[in-house]
C-alpha cells in the first residue's frame, strides 16, 4: 500500500475529507453494506488505516480509503473506492480483487498469521446510470462457475517427497527433473545413480538438458564427492558420456585449485602462528607477564606451554 504523495484531485481531496472521518464512515457503511455484512462487522471499531492502493497514473480517476475494525470471524478491513470518471472501468471488479488481496498481503506482512476478511466497496459517481458492470470478479471470466469452482477449491498441488520412485520413473522427460528434485538433499548420490541412470537411457532428454540436470546436482547438491558421482553416471548413460566426461573433468581441476589454495592458506596460517610464538617467547624472556602476553598476542595457557617446553 503506497502512501499518498502526488497533488490531490478535486475529487479525491473532497472524497477523503469526508471518508476519512471515522463518523460519517461508519454511517456510510451502515447505510450502504449489506444486512448480511453489516452483521458481522463490529462498526465501532473502525480505525482508518494510512496509504492507498491506488495507482499514482490512477488518482485522477479513483480514490480510495481502508479502515480496518473487528469482525465476528477475527480481523477485517473494509477498502472503500470511490470512482469518479465519465466512462466506468468494465473490470471494476477485477480491480477490486486486486486491491483487497493488496490489503490481505499488508496484513501478512504486519505479523499476523491469518488472513483478514477484506470487503470491497465501489462508491459510483459517473454520468452513466445505473452502474453498467457486475461487481462479482467472476463474472469477468468466459465461465464463471468454472472460474468460481477453481478459485474456491484446494489448487493443484505436486509433492514429489510423496511420490515413489518406480512412478517417477514412469514420468517420461519430467522424469529425471523430478527425482533429482526428491532426493537433492541427500548426501550418498551414489544409489541415485541407479535409478537415475535408466531415466536418462530412455532418451527424452538432450545432452543440454542433462548437462544443466548435473549441473543442479552439483550446485544445489549435498554430496560430498560429486565429481565420482558425475563418473559413475558418464559410464551408465554412454550417449551423454562425453559431456558428463567434460564435467567431471572440470570438477577435478576445480578440486586440485582448492587444494592447492587450502595448502597456500594453511602455509600462511602456520607461518603466521610460528611467527606469534617466536615474539611471545621474546616477550617472556624479556620479563613480560604471562597474562600481558596472552592479551597481546591472542595466545592461550597451552599455547605458552609449549614454548615453555
Amino acid at each position: 500500500m503506497k502512501k499518498k504523495n502526488s497533488t490531490p484531485t478535486p475529487h479525491d481531496a473532497t472524497f477523503r475529507q469526508f471518508l476519512t472521518q471515522p463518523d460519517i464512515a461508519r454511517d456510510f457503511m451502515e447505510i450502504h453494506l449489506p444486512a448480511e455484512l453489516r452483521a458481522v462487522c463490529d462498526l465501532s471499531t473502525l480505525k482508518l488505516e494510512s496509504g492507498s492502493f491506488v495507482e499514482d497514473d490512477l488518482r485522477q480517476y479513483f480514490s480510495d480509503v481502508l479502515y480496518s475494525l473487528k469482525t465476528t470471524a477475527g480481523d477485517g478491513y473494509i477498502h472503500v473506492l470511490v470512482e469518479h470518471q465519465s466512462t466506468p472501468d468494465k473490470h471494476m471488479a477485477f480491480r477490486l480483487i486486486r486491491y483487497a488481496v493488496a490489503a490481505m498481503q499488508r496484513h501478512l506482512e504486519a505479523g499476523h498469521k491469518k488472513l483478514p476478511l477484506v470487503i470491497p466497496v465501489l462508491f459510483y459517481t459517473g454520468k452513466r446510470s445505473p452502474y453498467p458492470y457486475s461487481t462479482r470478479w467472476l463474472d469477468e471470466f468466459d465461465d464463471p462457475a468454472l472460474a468460481g469452482k477453481l478459485y474456491s477449491s484446494a489448487f493443484p498441488l505436486v509433492d514429489v517427497t510423496v511420490i515413489p520412485d518406480d512412478e517417477i520413473a514412469g514420468h517420461r522427460s519430467m522424469a529425471a527433473l523430478t527425482l533429482l528434485q526428491k532426493h537433492i538433499h541427500q548426501r550418498d548420490l551414489a544409489e541415485l545413480v541407479d535409478r537415475l541412470a535408466p531415466i536418462l537411457l530412455a532418451g527424452y532428454l538432450s545432452s543440454s538438458q542433462v548437462v544443466s540436470l548435473v549441473h543442479y546436482i552439483v550446485q544445489a547438491g549435498e554430496t560430498s564427492d560429486a565429481e565420482a558421482f558425475v563418473r559413475e553416471l558418464a559410464q551408465r548413460v554412454p550417449q551423454h558420456g562425453d559431456a558428463l566426461m567434460t564435467i567431471a573433468q572440470q570438477l577435478e581441476q576445480k578440486g586440485i585449485e582448492k587444494g592447492i589454495q587450502l595448502g597456500r592458506q594453511e602455509g600462511r596460517s602456520e607461518g603466521e602462528r610460528e611467527a606469534t610464538l617466536k615474539i611471545a617467547r621474546t616477550m617472556l624472556q624479556n620479563g613480560i607477564d604471562r597474562n600481558t602476553v596472552m592479551k597481546m598476542t591472542g595466545l592461550t595457557e597451552d599455547d605458552l606451554a609449549q614454548i615453555r617446553h
